[in-house]
């Protein structure tokens, strides 16, 4: 398995490790709820190191994105970042990235998800390679970079503590570059969790003092380090897709809930034509947030999920909310059986158990 440059401190910090994706990564330190309550209430510390990235560079590397990306990044000013998909030419989903565009306003960075990293990387070199007409460059930064992850309500402070610049007027998906404990950083602030924070990327072999310096300045504030199993449980509080679960090669962006994030008045990009023909034919499915109305057991990633009966569609994902304590899940069903209050069974073991459809996200910040 490989391992990120602060594998040997979690094994120090007692988190239990687990293969996720080929990569040696902490699941769980003091326990899912606690880590879980902790973001949610004081400020959580999460290595994300296995994250793939790529760096974007040439006189067309904003032609090149939005030819491989479902979203205009036309629109990004320097240190603006914007959400997007990768599509294959049949509209299904390769993986959902964020493009930031450097501060400087010279080229782009990419983050990609761990578990994708590899067949991410060849695909864009492989478009990059098929559209000589373009001059672009596609480096795969992963093993040079470092990512770690604050987040929480008392992140803001913890982080003004050691950021050699002030980075709290910095606006939801931004990018700028900062020093943490003397390391030059590039700091984002997007987040996975519902909550506020920042991302810092760094070289790989810095990571180890930004997360101690993270770590002491937020000692006395209640930081503590989250390991993945609190991160799922907190992305989907806040509704926010996870790949293999939401979305996968097989599941186009309308369906998965994300056509937000498809901008088809452009110029073309990879699975534009067949989603313009979904636009076309209209959108049958519809992925749902529902709770749990009666006692049976946790949904779980794909339940079949029945209306009187007939299979209607699937769980994508599901948990026992730490937050709300009620059993949660998104789901995706035919359209016709979706709406708020509409009532669905989902299978559990074998056996129908009721559930209620409900507005998401499931959880937000300040609301």
């Amino acid at each position: 398995m490989k391992k990120t440059a602060l594998a040997e401190k979690h094994e120090q910090l007692g988190a239990r490790m687990v293969d996720f994706a080929g990569w040696y990564m902490p699941v769980q330190y003091s326990g899912i709820i606690e880590e879980h309550r902790t973001v949610r209430t004081a400020a959580g510390l999460f290595d994300l190191g296995h994250m793939g990235q790529v760096g974007v560079t040439g006189a067309d590397a904003l032609t090149f994105l939005n030819y491989i990306g479902s979203n205009d990044a036309s629109v990004l000013a320097p240190g603006q970042a914007i959400y997007s998909l990768m599509l294959n030419p049949t509209g299904g989903v390769i993986d959902d990235i964020i493009i930031y565009r450097n501060p400087s306003g010279v080229g782009y960075f990419v983050v990609i998800n761990a578990s994708n990293t590899d067949k991410d990387v060849s695909w864009l070199q492989e478009q990059a390679g098929k559209r000589n007409d373009l001059a672009v460059q596609v480096d795969h930064l992963s093993d040079t970079m470092g990512m770690i992850a604050i987040q929480g309500p008392n992140a803001a402070s913890i982080v003004a503590k050691l950021s050699s610049v002030d980075l709290s007027d910095m606006e939801s998906f931004s990018m700028r570059e900062t020093q943490i404990a003397d390391v030059t950083c590039m700091a984002g602030r997007t987040g996975y969790t519902g909550e506020d924070g920042w991302e810092f990327y760094c070289p790989v072999d810095d990571s180890a003092q930004v997360w101690d310096a993270l770590m002491a300045a937020g000692q006395d504030e209640g930081l503590r380090p989250i390991g993945l199993g609190a991160r799922d449980t907190l992305r989907l509080e806040a509704r926010m897709p996870l790949y293999g679960n939401e979305m996968n090669d097989e599941i186009n962006p309308y369906d998965a809930g994300l056509g937000w994030a498809v901008k088809l008045d452009r110029d073309d990009f990879v699975g534009r034509d067949a989603l313009l023909a979904v636009r076309e034919r209209g959108v049958n499915k519809r992925t749902v947030g529902f709770k749990m109305v009666e006692r049976g057991g946790v949904p779980r990633s794909h339940y079949e999920v029945q209306v009187d009966g007939k299979v209607v569609g699937f769980v994508t994902s599901g948990t026992a909310s730490p937050t709300l304590g009620e059993n949660i899940g998104l789901a995706m069903i035919d359209k016709a059986y979706a709406g708020v209050g509409k009532p669905l069974d989902i299978m559990v073991r074998g056996k129908a158990v009721r559930a209620e459809q409900i507005k998401t996200p499931f959880y937000k910040r300040g609301a």
